[in-house]
């Protein structure tokens, strides 16, 4: 069965996610940055409310992902936090200068999160070598790598996330950005398992906020919609995604 991870930034948007059906939820804060370590109010918060498996992420600041002393130690420091509050995953990521995955930060994040499933984010994208960064992160016990195939979205880099998926089970290969409803039985019918999408989108405004598209050009219920009626339509009936979305096909899905 495929699973549909959703980024969400605020209380509201975890609730609405969790309504519509969607299978997990990456939580962050300040979306301008492409994602930081929520605060621990909101992580309490979160974690008390809402159900559906919650994967906060553990970074820093934004920019590149290679971090001074002081930073990665607040780094594991978090990522002890998020264990403690009881969530099941982190999302994280560490290169080095060289562009490759730095093994023994790598090493110490892995023995900070136990027994939590590490999702290693898309600083896998900025990897000189992904072929290599996949086989270190494996045999670093990465659960899963979000990724959109080293291109600008997960649909213009479907050629390396097949190919990465055809490497093997572990870690998971999860697509991700620019993940919406009229590209979604495409990455399905390429054997894509997981998918990633905050369905976001930037508007001008006073507040010059981040406002999803829920909120505006409702394209994360379409997407949450597409998933709620292939659930309604097949359940029990043995119909996975990739066989709903090749039905599908050509009817605007």
């Amino acid at each position: 069965m495929a699973v549909l991870e959703v980024c969400c930034y605020s209380m509201a948007c975890a609730r609405e996610v969790e309504r519509c059906g969607a299978d997990r939820i990456e939580l962050c804060a300040a979306p301008q940055e492409g994602g930081l370590t929520p605060s621990y109010g909101v992580l309490v918060s979160v974690r008390e409310a809402i159900t559906l498996p919650v994967h906060p992420i553990v970074r820093p600041r934004g920019g590149d992902f290679c971090y001074t002393e002081e930073e990665f130690a607040a780094m594991l420091s978090d990522i002890c936090m998020v264990r403690e509050l009881g969530f099941p995953g982190v999302v994280t990521g560490v290169l080095n200068a060289d562009g490759q995955v730095d093994i023994p930060r790598m090493k110490k994040i892995m023995a900070a999160a136990g027994p939590l499933a590490v999702t290693f984010h898309r600083a896998f994208d900025l990897c000189a070598d992904p072929r290599q960064a996949w086989k270190t992160l494996g045999e670093l016990g990465v659960k899963r790598i979000l990724t959109s195939g080293q291109q600008s979205s997960a649909e213009k880099g479907i050629s390396l996330i097949t190919e990465l998926i055809a490497a093997g089970d572990t870690p998971i290969i999860m697509a991700g950005a620019g993940v919406r409803a009229a590209n979604l039985p495409l990455l399905l019918q390429a054997g894509v398992k997981e998918v990633h999408s905050s369905a976001g989108q930037w508007f001008n405004s006073v507040r010059a906020a981040y406002i999803h598209k829920a909120e505006h050009l409702d394209e994360r219920k379409l997407m949450l919609q597409w998933w709620a009626d292939f659930l309604d339509a097949n359940r029990g009936k043995g119909i996975t995604p990739f066989d709903y979305a090749k039905i599908n096909r050509g009817n605007g899905e």
